[in-house]
């Protein structure tokens, strides 16, 4: 979702009530849920939502929100994020009021989606237990809560599950993996899909896979298994989606996903600016 969005939303709710509404429901995946904690934030903190894409900017609790998902895998339902595409980033409203304060997990409420969004979207909760077990970031809550999510998704993806057992793994699959990087952090799969979002408009899960499945220099044993369940489930990637980007276009996705510093410490280390040049994103990216 854009911080605009989000800004309309909010002029809509204050301009139509003279009184603030007791709270806000997000039902849906990970765009809408991010909307609802996003619009919660900005009800009652000052001015536009891309002021706050970042870390810790956020000093006002927002009114009470609940989220209720219909997609299993973005853990936007527990993250400490709001994905947003601001006018010069893509960067998430990252802090301790963010999450929401009551969430509904109901798995029969996502019946119906189509096997492909259920891969990317599940590919999505994957990743993030990829890039946080293997991050610097780790610590005993992640290391918990992500080895739990990947052997749920193991199961999901690479097992003999009932549609109904699917359904209900892939959901606590997502809250684990949430909980995972919400006490860790992602890495560079996430770096780069961000540049992809916003450039070029691809949508998160997708755009998670499609970088991730270029990644085995950082993450060889997790993009080995993708591989395996990209081919269990007859998974086929977009492909020369980057074929032709000019040389300004590859560097403003460069520029964004080089701003996701966090992202970058935990994958790479402290030193991660010594190592990750400009040329070396741009080879990456012009794979894809």
């Amino acid at each position: 979702p854009k911080t605009s969005q989000v800004d309309i939303l909010v002029e809509n709710i204050v301009l139509g009530s003279s009184v603030l509404p007791s709270g806000i429901i997000g039902i849906g995946g990970g765009s809408i849920l991010d909307l609802a904690k996003a619009v919660a934030l900005m009800l009652t903190n000052n001015g536009l939502s891309q002021e706050y894409q970042g870390w810790d900017l956020i000093k006002q609790k927002g009114i009470y929100h609940v989220g209720i998902p219909t997609i299993s895998g973005t853990g936007a339902e527990v993250s400490r994020t709001t994905i947003l595409t601001g006018p010069t980033l893509k960067l998430g409203i990252n802090s301790d009021f963010t999450p929401f304060d009551q969430v509904i997990l109901d798995p029969e409420l996502t019946e119906g989606i189509s096997k492909e969004q259920w891969f990317y979207t599940g590919m999505d909760c994957y990743i993030h237990c990829v890039e946080s077990l293997t991050g610097s970031y780790l610590n005993a809550f992640s290391k918990t809560y992500g080895e739990t999510a990947l052997e749920l998704c193991k199961e999901i993806f690479l097992g003999t599950l009932t549609p109904s057992e699917t359904q209900d793994k892939l959901m606590m699959a997502s809250w684990h993996g949430g909980m995972s990087i919400a006490y860790s952090q992602v890495g560079v799969a996430h770096a780069m899909s961000y540049g992809l979002s916003f450039l070029l408009g691809t949508k998160h899960g997708i755009g998670n896979c499609i970088v991730f499945d270029h990644l085995e220099e950082f993450y060889p044993e997790g993009v080995q298994l993708f591989k395996q369940m990209k081919a269990k489930h007859g998974i086929v990637l977009p492909q020369g989606i980057c074929t032709n980007l000019s040389d300004k276009q590859f560097d403003i996705m460069i520029d964004v996903s080089l701003s996701l510093e966090p992202l970058w410490e935990n994958a790479i280390g402290k030193d991660w600016k010594n190592k990750i040049t400009r040329s070396r994103l741009k080879d990456l990216y012009s794979k894809m």
